[in-house]
């Protein structure tokens, strides 16, 4: 059975994708894997510290110097350890049973890339460690993992809150149908509100797009709602959610107008820094 993949950094956003992990569990069955990565700012310091002093004592000072790297090194170890045993502790806590624990070394997107090939979805936390020091940054590796994976990514807002209402933004384009063919498909959507959204001006072209994502929804036994709203997808979706308490959004990283890049769609961007509800991205 495919897993859900969630990343944890010890950051204020690990709660929430813990929980939120656990919640996709119960519905689908999945069973989590919790990846926790020691990257390259981890690992040892390689610089010469020893400097132009005397032989004697440049070999004393480099053998305590690797004895220093390598107790650091164990205690990064011992860490990462210590981070995912807590995680796991909190997604059974909250009531998933299947959870396993992997501590990778290396680059996060190397290490997704490994595993995305057994993984349903991705979880990440918004921003990671600096996340109090960055607010109005997203995390570095969110958006390297976004523009790499090709399952979709479920970002987690800063704390968890039970998911009912689900709005999904449909602009017609490939990423877009395939959101509302991954949400046919799943198990995690059915008994929860969708609503479909496209945001621009009235058409037949726009409604009649619509009105197939609704069918092909409706054929997965998911009654949706739809409305085609006016005005700029981030400020027209942004206040949906607000207005009308939406607890989770999936949209296409990518529009359909836009040709794939080194970097995620602007509008993408700017609902997922600014939406205080957990975000589903689709390549």
């Amino acid at each position: 059975m495919e897993k859900i993949i969630a990343l944890v950094d010890g950051s204020i956003y690990s709660a929430s994708v813990c929980e939120h992990a656990a919640w996709i569990a119960q519905r689908t069955g999945a069973p989590v894997e919790l990846v926790h990565v020691l990257g390259r700012r981890e690992a040892a310091d390689k610089h010469d510290l020893s400097g132009a002093i005397a032989l004697g004592a440049r070999t004393q000072l480099m053998q305590e110097l690797a004895e220093l790297d390598a107790q650091r090194a164990k205690l990064v170890g011992h860490r990462g350890r210590a981070i995912l045993d807590d995680a796991r502790a909190l997604v059974e806590k909250a009531g998933a049973t299947d959870v396993t624990t992997r501590l990778r070394h290396g680059d996060l997107v190397d290490a997704v890339a490994e595993t995305e090939a057994e993984a349903r979805v991705i979880l990440i936390g918004k921003r990671g460690e600096a996340a109090d020091f960055a607010k109005g940054h997203l995390g570095s590796n969110l958006e390297r993992i976004v523009r790499a994976s090709h399952k979709p990514v479920f970002v987690a807002s800063r704390a968890f809150r039970p998911i009912e209402k689900v709005l999904v933004a449909y602009d017609g384009g490939s990423s877009a149908m395939k959101a509302v063919d991954h949400i046919a498909r799943s198990s995690l959507f059915p008994r929860l509100q969708v609503h479909l959204v496209t945001v621009g001006s009235h058409s037949a072209e726009l409604a009649g797009g619509l009105e197939d994502a609704k069918a092909m929804l409706r054929s997965a036994g998911i009654e949706a709602t739809t409305a085609i709203v006016p005005g700029q997808p981030e400020k027209a979706l942004g206040e949906m959610v607000e207005r009308d308490g939406f607890d989770m959004l999936v949209m296409g990283a990518y529009g359909h107008s836009r040709i794939r890049s080194l970097i995620i769609g602007s509008t993408t961007t700017e609902m997922v820094r600014s939406c205080k509800v957990p975000v589903v991205l689709m390549r």
